[in-house]
Parts: C-alpha cells; structure tokens; sequence
C-alpha cells in the first residue's frame, strides 16, 4: 500500500522490506531453481554453485519493490530504474504522433536498464492509456540512439482528462526478446502504477512536451515511479558535473 503523509504526531516508522518477484518471474526462478538442484545431484559441486548465483541473479532480475509516488498533477515521473543515457530534442515517433498524437518538439529522456536494474516499468502521469503500439524490430544495443528507431519497441500515450499527454517507449536490448505490457488501451493507470516489463536489459524513452524540460541529468540513476523526470510547464536547464 503506498505510503500517506500524516501529521508529525501520527507517523508511524517505515520499515526495509525484502522485494517480492513478480508473478512474471516466478516460473523462470523456480526452472532455475530445479536445473540448480539435478546438477547438485548429478554433476560436480562447482557447476552447481555457478547455477545458485544464476538463480539469485533470475530473481534478482525479476524483482518487484514497493515504490512510493509523489502525487502532484504537474509531476512526471521516472518510468524505469536505470541510467539517464541521452537527453535531446526530437519530434514524436511516427506512431505517438499519428491519428491526432502527440505533436511537435519534445525532450526525450532515455533510461538505459541493464541487467541488474529492476526492470518493471511504471506509468509517469495519471490519465487513460489511450494508445498502445508494438513495432517489431531488431536487437541492438539499446544504448545507441539509432535503438530507439531499429530495435524491438512498445509505444505508450497515457492521456489525462485535461488533454495533457505523455508518451514512453519500451525498447528491446541486445538480450531482450520480449516486451511486456499489464495495461490495455482504455485503462485508467495511477502515477507510478506497474504498467510493463522487459526480459533482459533494455531502454525506456519518455517525451517531455514543450516547455516542459528534464528534471535529472546525464549520468544520473532514476528509480521508476519516483524519481521526478520533469514539472509540466518548467525548463529548469540544470547542469551537473560527474565526480
């Protein structure tokens, strides 16, 4: 259940807990977890511990942590867990734009998953996901800018009751070979709502509408439904240093 702020006189202690697998996962964790236990039994000790490390890396991978939101209408939050890898102006994809889309110039902020990120992905904006759009593709490294136009995707437009929205992009890596969404066209999502996951490293792209200019920098590790990518409305144009 997602954190409520209270009154000083009424808050009670959060507490660290162990993160669950998502449901997604749990068949791969529980092959590997058979496969780890026949080579115990039949091959030597080595190979069996290599494959306990493979098991804790299979849950890891799938891992599901509680995120707590900010709410706010003017925030958009981070949609992925990663590495903020590109910051750049460009026009919306062809399939956010069509049909009356997204239109104009954008700031597109790309969150690069490796394989030790968590890689459930989670709505930025409150609204109705009006658009859903798979595109086959290849399987480059999805830290090149040309991923975002090649690779395997999945467009998202979440749209809220005001007009405003916020289009994302699920692209495949090199390991990735599926693309998943928990969402269908028509459904309401929350900020921060689960609404997909990608199997195994991948990237996110979210287009900032103009005016509206990114809230993190190059370099910087977002956490998915809680990290503030941008305020609707404000061009902070922050600069950072790497140290």
């Amino acid at each position: 259940m997602p954190a409520i702020d209270k009154p000083d006189s009424q808050l009670t202690a959060v507490k660290w807990r162990f993160p669950s697998v998502h449901p997604e996962g749990r068949k791969y964790v529980l092959i590997a977890g058979f496969v780890t236990l026949l080579t115990f039994s039949l091959l030597p000790d080595m190979l069996g511990w290599l494959l306990v490390g493979i098991s804790v890396w299979t849950a890891a991978f799938f891992r599901d942590p509680v995120r707590t939101t900010p709410v706010d209408p003017k925030l958009i939050v981070a949609p992925a867990d990663g590495l903020v890898t590109m910051i750049t102006r460009t026009g919306a994809p062809p399939e956010l734009a069509a049909d009356g889309g997204l239109s104009g110039e954008f700031t597109r902020v790309s969150i690069f998953m490796s394989v030790f990120d968590v890689h459930i992905n989670r709505s930025p904006i409150a609204g109705r996901i009006s658009r859903i759009a798979y595109v086959p593709g290849k399987f480059l490294n999805a830290d090149l800018d040309k991923a975002s136009e090649d690779n395997e995707r999945q467009h998202f437009l979440v749209t809220r009751d005001d007009g405003v929205s916020i289009g994302f992009t699920q692209i495949a890596g090199l390991v990735a070979r599926r693309i998943l969404a928990f969402v269908r066209e028509g459904d309401d999502v929350h900020a921060g709502e689960r609404i997909g996951l990608i199997r195994f490293g991948s990237r996110v792209d979210v287009y900032l509408p103009a005016g509206t200019g990114s809230q993190v920098l190059l370099g910087q590790r977002t956490i998915a439904g809680e990290t503030v990518l941008g305020v609707l409305g404000v061009d902070p144009a922050l600069a950072g240093v790497s140290q």
